[in-house]
């Protein structure tokens, strides 16, 4: 799970608590925020802070707007979620380029923070954005640190200046001021500068990093802290502030099993804006940080539209859209599911993605138990069969699967099991492409997608059971009935992005029985 797993399980289950109370008493109220204030603590948020929030929290909940709300609890998580995101730094702030290219932007931190492997995710971050960055090698103290960053470089496809060994030789400042002019001189739009780091804050460490900006004037300075050292982050920020100063944030190590004080202090104690996050060791596990986004993600609200964002990044358009129109045309085959399943995989791991869905913090063994090889076992056996086979698997006769098997390292059983998914997965993308309603085996009608309507067809009462002969008519009309409860909105506090139809708590039951019996 991501950071902020404990934290978000306390809140959530205070917030249960609330949901069946009509009305909010003081005491109601005073309880709530007393759960809210041991939660934050627990997860190292500076005590400052906690004071702080957990005062305004309990003002606005004891206020007009919680007293005449129609679902109280609901408000409080509102309330809550909206004093996380102030704390968080309200809006998102975005790196600040320089007027004349290239933009400087220097990396500042700890030894043992993830600076090096961090240059090497913001580079690609910024490659993929379609910028031309240069990695400054100007850590020349730690061992090896050289030739880790040029490692770094050739893994994102960028280029490097690293005219110095490292190892301490070399001057630092002249290999910063040097990477600036060659920069320029080679057209690079973009400087990153990878600067030495302490394992504590020392004077020989701040005058090196303060001789670095001086020489190089960068347009930004992101102090890279690591999100698992809770309360030592704090005092390491505010002593960098002082010797350095720093304009921005980038927090490391967001997906260890961290408590995530850091986050929710760093900004309110500096003023300093998180500008990005690394949740992860690849160098595609970055992106920007959207305070509103981590405070969903926080209240196990979900984060719906970083999901988006990942998946239009790895799914290609025209290719979804021929898919689309084979699944129409019942031409779907083995070789469009196989290329399907490795465009997810390339949108990042299928865990921190579901993840990000709302209510999924209520499945967190599932999600902790979910083995991501499962999709690599499966390429395997898809690509043991044979071009025929891939397009139409009613061929697969007992030979051929055991054939495949053995060519692919499984079982049969292994082959059974994935014919028997694809079968399924073909027959419910062609009932939703034709406008129907898919069903998942052993649970119905998917939930939001126009169940209520079968069930009327079965009994075979009331107008809402006829349907139009027409495909495209009747396709409209599925997308009528799947549009009526997502303009509720909400989640399971009554809090939606973007008003999405969010499922019930006995969808979400049913959901977990189904994942607990496929994720084994």
């Amino acid at each position: 799970m991501a950071t902020f797993g404990n934290l978000s399980a306390r809140l959530t289950e205070t917030f249960k608590n609330l949901r069946a109370k009509g009305k909010l008493s003081a005491s109601d109220v005073d309880s709530t925020v007393r759960e809210i204030r041991r939660a934050l603590l627990e997860a190292d948020v500076a005590l400052d802070v906690v004071k702080a929030f957990t005062a305004t929290v309990r003002e606005r909940a004891l206020g007009d707007e919680v007293n005449q709300a129609l679902n109280p609890a609901q408000q409080v998580v509102q309330i809550v979620n909206e004093e996380l995101v102030g704390i968080l730094g309200g809006e998102q702030r975005r790196l600040q380029f320089a007027k004349n290219p290239p933009t400087v932007i220097m990396l500042a931190g700890l030894q043992g923070a993830g600076k090096t492997t961090l240059a090497g995710k913001l580079a690609k971050w910024l490659k993929d954005q379609g910028h031309t960055p240069l990695l400054v090698a100007c850590d020349l103290q730690r061992p090896n640190a050289v030739t880790q960053l040029g490692v770094v470089a050739e893994q994102a496809g960028v280029a490097i200046y690293a005219p110095e060994p490292g190892n301490g030789v070399g001057d630092p400042v002249r290999v910063a001021e040097n990477g600036v002019a060659e920069a320029r001189r080679a057209h690079h739009d973009f400087v990153i500068i990878d600067t030495a780091g302490r394992l504590g804050v020392d004077a020989e460490l701040m005058q090196q990093a303060s001789d670095i900006r001086k020489a190089t004037d960068p347009d930004e300075v992101l102090f890279v802290i690591d999100a698992m050292i809770g309360q030592d982050a704090v005092a390491t920020a505010q002593a960098f502030q002082e010797g350095v100063d720093f304009t921005g944030v980038v927090l490391t190590k967001l997906d260890g099993d961290a408590r995530g004080g850091a986050a929710l202090s760093i900004r309110s104690l500096t003023g300093r804006p998180i500008l990005f996050a690394s949740t992860g060791e690849g160098l595609g596990d970055f992106e920007p940080f959207h305070p509103d986004r981590m405070a969903s993600r926080i209240l196990d609200l979900g984060d719906i539209l970083t999901l988006i964002e990942q998946a239009q990044q790895a799914f290609d358009e025209d290719e979804a859209r021929k898919v689309a129109e084979k699944i129409a045309s019942d031409e779907f085959t083995l070789d469009d599911f196989l290329g399907q399943m490795q465009q997810l995989r390339k949108a990042g791991s299928i865990k921190k993605m579901m993840g990000m869905l709302p209510g999924m913090g209520k499945m967190k063994d599932q999600l902790d138990g979910f083995d991501e090889r499962e999709i690599v076992r499966t390429e395997a056996i898809i690509q043991s069969m044979t071009r025929d086979e891939r397009a139409n698997p009613k061929i697969l006769n007992g030979s051929r699967r055991l054939r495949i098997a053995k060519g692919s390292g499984m079982t049969v059983t292994d082959v059974n099991q994935l014919v028997q998914r694809f079968e399924q997965a073909a027959k419910m993308m062609k009932t939703v492409a034709r406008g129907g309603v898919p069903q998942i085996p052993g649970m119905g009608p998917v939930p939001g997608m126009g169940g209520h309507g079968g069930k009327k067809k079965q009994q075979g009462k009331g107008k809402g059971a006829k349907r139009s002969g027409n495909p495209a008519k009747r396709a409209q009309e599925a997308a009528g009935v799947a549009a009526a409860p997502a303009q509720k909105g909400g989640s399971g506090f009554g809090l939606g992005a973007g008003g999405a139809a969010q499922p019930s708590e006995e969808d979400l039951a049913k959901l977990q029985q189904m994942l607990g019996k496929g994720l084994r």
